[in-house]
């Protein structure tokens, strides 16, 4: 009996400390690795430990509370076959989460692999847009990958879809509070030189 109770207190404690860097959630390949038998998470779920967000993302109920649960949801929702999340926030979301500008999206916008795919996608899911990410143009927020301010206001640069008034008030910010430096700026390859040379003179002189 006592090996028993320790090997679940151990099972559970093992689940704790995958959700607790997930801002509580955790997938059914999750629980399982931790100890959980598939089988066995309804009745977690009826006897009120987890709550079943979506198939295949879980929460822990008492979890606390954290600022921007959406983003691990979403992001965890994103992963593929071998539980690997595949989307990266970008474009205006990742812009809010560096608070530049005065923008706030009405959606969560995410870039994904083009060959990603999900079936019965839910009516609120994020403005996916298909591309790679490099990992040097890659940093992580609250617990998510999200694209760097540089790489972030390039994207916004060439899709258009922010007005060019805030466009200039990112770029002054992240210039002035050290998100993108003009090095950096000038040793990118990646970025096309028109671009480059609408950031220099969104900068301005400061």
């Amino acid at each position: 009996m006592t090996n028993n109770r320790h090997s679940h207190k151990d099972t559970f404690e093992r689940l704790y400390k995958i959700a607790e860097v997930q801002g509580g959630y955790f997938t059914t390949k999750q629980a399982e690795a931790a100890g959980f038998n598939q089988k066995n998470h309804g009745y977690h779920v009826r006897t009120g430990n987890w709550i079943r967000e979506r198939r295949g993302i879980y929460r822990l109920a008492k979890f606390p509370p954290t600022e921007r649960p959406d983003l691990m949801f979403w992001w965890l929702w994103s992963r593929n076959r071998d539980d690997v999340p595949q989307g990266v926030y970008s474009h205006e979301t990742a812009l809010s989460l560096y608070d530049l500008s005065d923008i706030n999206p009405a959606r969560l916008h995410m870039t994904v692999p083009r060959s990603f795919q999900r079936r019965n996608a839910p009516s609120k899911t994020p403005v996916l847009h298909r591309g790679s990410v490099h990992k040097d143009d890659i940093e992580t927020r609250f617990g998510v990958k999200v694209t760097k301010a540089l790489k972030t206001i390039t994207d916004l640069l060439t899709t258009r879809t922010v007005q060019m008034d805030h466009m200039q008030q990112a770029v002054k910010q992240a210039f002035q509070r050290g998100l993108i430096t003009r090095m950096e700026l000038a040793r990118n390859r990646r970025i096309p030189a028109a671009i480059k040379k609408e950031i220099e003179q969104l900068r301005g002189d400061q």
